[in-house]
């Protein structure tokens, strides 16, 4: 009776553990179909069932897995943008200057997006419907800014006016990227003159931007 039991449980459990990996690859394929489409050119007008058709899902299977296109581009915003965010944040740890972490973040992004295009499309496709590339970004680049306030090394109204001047010129120049060919150190001409726009002098920004760019540190 009892070895009944354990093998009626064994094979509830390994039902639910192979429903579980259903759902899992489904919602995979889902964030995947949108990562792709977010990366072209109509990616700002994306629809619920573009979606679907590039996944090869129902309507109905999508909002089993999303309540609404919202919750989708968090979704794909967190997959887009985690690994460069958590790098960055890392390799922050050994910067003490907020200048200079905000430098380094404006380069290795800026960085990314002219070796990835369709990366940087899909950046500004998400951005243009939400938080500009993503909530961690979003709040950390917030973050920054108050600590250069806090140490006297920007010259702001606030820590929001700073976060939307150094989010705002990023994506700018990530469209330029994306249509126009753009100078080797395009990178640290934006992010010289974001610095400026943050309150630092001009031979100070246009010596942090243009200092040795540190190593992007990887993740354990």
């Amino acid at each position: 009776m009892r070895d009944r039991q354990r093998a009626a449980s064994g094979k509830q459990d390994r039902r639910v553990q192979l429903g579980e990996q259903r759902r899992a690859r489904t919602r995979a394929r889902i964030i995947t179909a949108a990562f792709d489409l977010y990366g072209t050119d109509q990616g700002s007008q994306l629809r619920v069932e573009d979606v679907a058709r590039q996944a090869g899902v129902t309507r109905a299977t999508f909002y089993g897995y999303f309540t609404n296109l919202h919750e989708l581009r968090e979704a794909v915003a967190f997959e887009l943008t985690h690994e460069i965010f958590a790098r960055v944040v890392k390799t922050h740890q050994q910067l003490d200057d907020p200048a200079v972490q905000i430098a380094c973040a404006i380069r290795f992004y800026l960085g990314k997006a002219k070796s990835d295009r369709q990366w940087a499309q899909s950046v500004v496709n998400i951005s243009a419907s939400g938080k500009p590339f993503g909530a961690e970004t979003f709040h950390r680049a917030e973050e920054n800014v108050q600590l250069g306030l806090d140490a006297g090394r920007f010259k702001l109204w606030n820590s929001t006016l700073g976060r939307d001047i150094v989010l705002g010129t990023c994506l700018a120049a990530m469209c330029t990227i994306i249509e126009q060919e753009t100078p080797d150190i395009y990178p640290e001409l934006v992010a010289g003159h974001v610095l400026m726009g943050l309150g630092l002098e001009l031979d100070e920004a246009r010596s942090i931007a243009t200092a040795e760019l540190p190593p992007l540190a990887e993740l354990d």
